[in-house]
């Protein structure tokens, strides 16, 4: 079962196009978070709406983010929500640090 603010990431990030969503279950992994989705956008302007549709969907349900990092140059943002982390990245910045095969975790939900 995916975390409900898991969820709510993934149709945020949908809605606004984002790319090759997944959700990792980290849940047996660490005890700072549940789930990790990572999502990839085209541009850096495309990574900047997605993390602006995210974070105004978080408001509407009264969820106020812990800590939005990389917003500025928008290669990869995290935005921390307490039990789900959402990275939002550019492909080749994704590729790069490839984030599913570090955790060692199969994606649970694909967007």
């Amino acid at each position: 079962m995916t975390h409900p603010l898991a969820q709510l990431a993934v149709e945020a990030l949908e809605d606004a196009k984002g790319q090759e969503i997944v959700v990792l279950d980290v849940s047996k992994l660490t005890d700072l978070m549940d789930a990790m989705v990572v999502a990839s956008g085209s541009s850096t302007r495309q990574v900047a709406a997605l993390v602006d549709r995210l974070l105004e969907r978080c408001r509407a349900a009264g969820i106020r983010p812990l800590g939005i990092e990389g917003l500025d140059a928008a290669q990869w943002v995290l935005v921390d929500l307490g039990d789900v982390v959402v990275h939002v990245m550019l492909p080749e910045t994704r590729a790069f640090y490839e984030l599913e095969k570090l955790w060692s975790v199969r994606p649970l939900a694909r967007g």
